[in-house]
């Protein structure tokens, strides 16, 4: 009994000081593992400033300096291009030599032309180049762009899993000394609650440093006849009947143009359509010349 007494006393002495650990770890002003928010805010709006570049080290309120703020980059792009195949390819080879993936990519052809939506990754240095790059190969018509600045929260998870890892270490040694049934039950039950908050903080810390490595972009790439806002605003009597003619012929195109992907689609039923309509004629040609011959009496 004396010996279970000591263990629990050492079990509690244990929490007790890796509490207090995570509490000196997680605080900004103790080892300057997180940034005073402050600061964070003035050196977000100095990197919008520069143009999405990282900002210049800064110091914590020990007067410890911080490089490398963590953030993370996401943006919208919304493009249109008269030849689907050509732009496609120009925005897989930009993202190839910026060193980035495609996350998810499908192409679809609702009625008639093709629709691309990407999720593509690219790394945060490369961010505003990327939007460059795809804005000299398709046709843009709308773009947004964000930053978030996590650099607390990275911190703070990255103390935390500390933490926890060095609980973990001493439960293991705490593990291999016990010698009763009893301690080693109560120690391997504390050792699964402090591997599994490892896992947990383990793959949040590695999902925000994926995040702030590569920037997120969602892409769309319509296929389409004419670009949105071409045409300029016409307001002379000749300008509007040149458009008025021009729309014209545009759409006598635009009707060839269905009825011939109609006739390629339909070929079969046509050709049988066809073959019925032949044979009709020539039933009905024959029972005319039979009624002239007098071999059938004339129809009433």
């Amino acid at each position: 009994m004396k010996r279970l007494t000591v263990w629990m006393a050492a079990l509690v002495l244990l929490v007790l000081l890796t509490a207090c650990g995570g509490e000196s770890g997680s605080d900004s002003g103790g080892n300057g593992m997180s940034y005073d928010a402050g600061d964070a805010g003035n050196s977000s709006s100095a990197a919008q400033e520069d143009g999405w570049s990282e900002t210049a080290p800064i110091a914590d309120d020990a007067g410890q300096v911080r490089t490398n703020e963590k953030r993370i980059y996401t943006g919208t792009i919304e493009a249109e291009t008269k030849d689907f195949d050509a732009a496609h390819q120009a925005v897989s080879q930009v993202v190839a030599e910026l060193g980035g993936y495609f996350e998810r990519q499908s192409i679809s052809q609702p009625g008639g032309y093709r629709y691309g939506d990407y999720v593509i990754r690219v790394e945060a240095e490369n961010f505003a180049a990327f939007f460059d790059r795809v804005g000299s190969s398709c046709h843009v018509t709308y773009t947004t762009r964000s930053e978030e600045v996590v650099t607390d929260t990275y911190y703070d998870v990255s103390a935390r899993l500390e933490t926890a890892q060095t609980k973990l270490d001493r439960l293991q040694a705490l593990l291999a000394q016990a010698d009763t049934m009893e301690d080693i039950i109560t120690i391997e039950s504390a050792i699964s609650d402090t591997e599994l908050t490892v896992e947990q903080l383990t793959g949040s810390l590695r999902g925000l440093e994926g995040r702030i490595q590569y920037a997120t972009i969602t892409m769309t790439l319509r296929e389409v006849y004419q670009f949105s806002g071409e045409d300029a605003p016409v307001t002379t009597f000749g300008g509007r009947m040149g458009q008025a003619f021009t729309g014209g012929l545009r759409s006598v195109g635009r009707t060839l143009e269905n009825l011939a992907v109609f006739l390629a689609y339909n070929w079969v039923w046509l050709l049988l359509l066809a073959g019925a309509a032949v044979a009709g004629v020539a039933v009905y040609r024959k029972r005319k010349r039979r009624q002239r011959d007098g071999k059938l009496p004339p129809a009433e």
